[in-house]
């Protein structure tokens, strides 16, 4: 499967720039470079040792296109495991269309998405969990998903399964073997260490399938809806948080008509605030559109807090508050829900006395006062979002599952693990647990890549950029 082709590629950004970076690789790519580059000391690209860096031009018919850097890569010592060569040159996308048009004259042809990425892979430099992590590496826009991805690329989430897949596979043949002296009745594979591993296989899969509800937030942001009546503070909040003018502020109620997203990062994690409609009662159509949008969002939201007008508690029914709060915490039972006191700048002692009484009457457990427009008690806020993920497996560097794919292969390597479980309890005949263990040593190959197909490498390199 491993084309034959000399690939070319743009390795940095489109557009201009101080510098650009354009990659080959292949069996030709030192000869195509050869036949382009002219270096000043008048070395010979092909003799040059690999991992090292030349200085001269890129020439062709006489004509000098621009002064560059050539970085030469040999195999097998080379991202990819071919040889591979780049060229560093000005960033003008003149002179980057240039070089690249001229090494497609001389013989290479331009990479696809990922190409560079797959080859690595179809010559055994990664395995298919690293190099999906390449591109969740590329893609990382916060420290969480920058470190998750850091540490499935160095190889910690496949050396897990790998070795757990290597212990499996090492009982399978013993199984195997059992089968083939079916008819001397006996075990070559010990029944209790058997049933140990299995357990600990179970144990080890369940812990890496529970990681995936954590991983998955971590690397495409945790959804946070603020919610609560007109004119409470909500587009204030969210400026507050983003520290800048990003919502419209008012004192016209219902001034927010339809929903406003931005992102923070806090501590390393990415959180997406969604600034709502106020929810209240209106006879206003586009009012109502914007507030039908709101339970939407609370629906989509991982967290949700619920604004209150401080003041608006001490003079009205704190009963009402309290129903308002309870309709979303019953209709959406599994969110955390954060009611957020606000404008507790305008109050005075007595006041603040009044607020602490009504607070203990509405019996929330998970309340923070604050003041949106002077920007107190938001650190306070933020750490309390903050806690709502639990990041100490990051700490610990253990391995957190992002990846659907993956998880969806756990699941299914789980269910075939248990399944030889049940059996092993039950007394099954070996040749029917033999089956479901090359089921579940299937599921696990298909996360290192050891079992694959053209289809499945085509939709996971496609969402590669190219050059990578």
């Amino acid at each position: 499967m491993i084309s034959q082709e000399t690939i070319v590629a743009l390795a940095s950004p489109s557009g201009a720039g101080a510098i650009a970076i354009i990659r080959l690789s292949g069996k030709d790519s030192l000869t195509i470079a050869e036949q382009v580059f002219q270096s000043v000391s008048g070395k010979s690209i092909s003799k040059q040792k690999t991992h090292t860096i030349h200085l001269g031009n890129i020439v062709d018919e006489g004509k000098i296109f621009d002064q560059v850097l050539l970085s030469i890569f040999k195999n097998p010592y080379s991202y990819t495991g071919e040889d591979v060569v780049e060229i560093s040159c000005h960033g003008s996308t003149y002179i980057q269309q240039q070089i690249i048009q001229l090494v497609l004259r001389k013989g290479c042809r331009m990479a696809q998405a990922g190409e560079f990425t797959l080859r690595a892979f179809l010559n055994g430099k990664l395995d298919l969990s690293q190099a999906e992590a390449v591109a969740d590496l590329i893609s990382s826009d916060n420290e969480a998903s920058h470190q998750i991805a850091m540490l499935q690329m160095r190889g910690g989430f496949s050396n897990e399964i790998a070795k757990l897949r290597e212990e499996l596979l090492n009982f399978a043949s013993l199984i195997e073997l059992e089968l083939d002296f079916a008819e001397e009745d006996v075990e070559f594979a010990d029944r209790t260490q058997f049933t140990e591993l299995l357990t600990r296989i179970e144990f080890v899969l369940k812990r890496l399938i529970e990681s995936f509800s954590i991983g998955n937030v971590i690397k495409n942001g945790i959804p946070v809806a603020i919610v609560g009546e007109p004119n409470v503070g909500k587009s204030t909040l969210l400026n507050a948080f983003l520290n800048e003018e990003r919502a419209i502020v008012s004192e016209i109620a219902g001034t927010t008509r339809d929903t406003i997203e931005d992102e923070l990062v806090i501590g390393g994690i990415s959180f997406r605030f969604i600034d709502t409609a106020g929810i209240r009662e209106t006879i206003d159509v586009i009012e109502s559109i914007g507030i039908k949008k709101t339970f939407e969002k609370i629906e989509q939201a991982q967290v949700v807090l619920f604004l209150i007008d401080s003041l608006q508690l001490i003079i009205d029914n704190e009963n009402s508050f309290k129903i308002e709060i309870e309709k979303i915490r019953n209709q959406f039972p599994q969110k955390p829900l954060i009611v957020v006191i606000n404008k507790v700048d305008t109050l005075n002692h007595k006041q603040n006395e009044i607020l602490l009484e009504k607070l203990s009457i509405i019996n929330y457990q998970l309340s923070i006062k604050i003041s949106a427009k002077n920007k107190t008690g938001i650190d306070e806020l933020k750490n309390q979002l903050l806690s709502f993920v639990n990041t100490g497996a990051l700490r610990n560097n253990e391995t957190i599952i992002t990846n659907t794919r993956h998880y969806d292969s756990l699941l299914k390597a789980l269910e075939e693990i248990q399944k030889v479980k049940f059996g092993l309890n039950s007394g099954l005949p070996s040749d029917l647990m033999a089956i479901d263990i090359k089921q579940a040593l299937y599921y696990f190959g298909e996360i290192t890549g050891e079992v694959t197909n053209d289809e499945l490498l085509g939709n996971i390199f496609a969402n590669f950029c190219i050059g990578k």
